[in-house]
């Protein structure tokens, strides 16, 4: 019960103080001792993938939107690992569903290739078709796995539209670069963070408080392995909701702890997003029945989650996707020359 209670806290919200894991064991009677070692033993036995803070890219810049490709069985693998090497791509998964390839993509605004471009290139040959599908509101984001019943709810806040970049200064950019690890398991891990980049502990945290205020960090929290910890039938489910009723469907859906995120996203003939995690398919499907006809919405699907390709917090800030963006582009202009030398690439031709 001790450990249900440490995992339960440290999904919502690990406070930035000298010694957060103190305040945790404050709040749940432990000891400082008690919760860093039940945090170790969550990491070893893979069940907490990274304690870190989770900044929001749209928030610090970025253009984001989660993309979907039809692609033909015998290339999946081959596109997924293109797909995969992109260091703007934070998810990628098969999913059994005619589009049977989705991932998460964010790019820098400063990107030469743009989104589109990105996406262009990534589904090279062996894609049969591409949806591109922005964000337009929130209504949840955050994985609290830890619940005893499918239909277990919870307060949600209001929605939020898709939210406008916040200007960021010099030192909060090498905070967020250098705090996007996981943070060591010590009594004061912000205290060896703060060595590593040469400043005072107490700016550290003044410096990652002011992010969380602005809403470039959504929050400071562990993020697990869903499988790990039991939740094995991971369902996408894209409801078609006619847009009067868009709104209150979708603070409905969000209510729900089974549920982690729910968008209303553009660019399909389905509208709202929502990823339903529990112990099987049938207990998923029973869900999405019920709560669909309590909604009065029956045109939806679930998409199951087939591989997992790949899954990691993409790192904004870094040169990586800039070097991975140049070489990408030298090689597909390089290889899109015709025989005629007219240098028509990739890119011009779109998908």
């Amino acid at each position: 019960m001790s450990a249900e209670k440490v995992l339960k806290a440290v999904q919502r919200h690990i406070p930035i103080v000298r010694r957060p894991f103190r305040a945790i064991g404050d709040a749940v009677e432990l000891t400082e001792e008690e919760v860093i070692s039940i945090l170790k033993s969550f990491k070893e036995e893979g069940i907490i993938r990274q304690i870190s803070p989770i900044y929001d890219p749209k928030r610090a810049g970025y253009d984001s939107a989660l993309v979907a490709f039809r692609v033909k069985a015998e290339d999946l693998e081959r596109t997924a690992g293109r797909v995969s090497s992109c260091p703007g791509v934070s998810h990628c998964y098969e999913r059994h569903h005619s589009f049977n390839l989705w991932f998460t993509l964010a790019v820098p605004q400063d990107s030469l290739l743009t989104l589109e471009g990105v996406v262009s290139l990534l589904a090279g040959e062996g894609v049969e078709e591409v949806l591109i599908l922005r964000a337009r509101r929130t209504f949840k984001i955050g994985v609290y796995l830890s619940f005893r019943s499918m239909y277990e709810r919870e307060e949600v806040q209001a929605p939020s539209e898709d939210p406008e970049p916040v200007p960021l200064t010099p030192l909060e950019r090498e905070v967020v670069r250098a705090t996007q690890e996981s943070i060591p398991l010590v009594p004061e891990p912000f205290r060896l963070i703060a060595e590593n980049i040469g400043l005072e502990e107490t700016l550290l945290l003044e410096v990652l408080r002011g992010l969380k205020g602005k809403g470039v960090m959504r929050r400071f929290s562990a993020v697990l392995r869903h499988r790990k910890a039991g939740f094995t039938a991971n369902g996408m489910v894209v409801w078609r909701v006619p847009e009067e009723k868009l709104g209150n469907v979708g603070m409905f859906l969000a209510g729900f702890r089974c549920v982690s995120h729910c968008y209303e996203r553009a660019g399909w003939d389905y509208n709202l997003f929502s990823m339903v995690h529990g112990r099987s398919r049938e207990e998923v499907e029973d869900f999405v029945r019920r709560v669909g006809e309590e909604v009065g919405v029956r045109e939806y699907e679930i998409l199951f989650s087939g591989r997992e390709f790949l899954k990691r917090r993409i790192k904004i800030f870094t040169e990586d996707f800039y070097e991975w963006e140049r070489r990408e582009m030298g090689a597909c202009a390089y290889e899109g020359e015709d025989s005629e030398g007219s240098g028509k690439t990739l890119l011009q031709e779109g998908f």
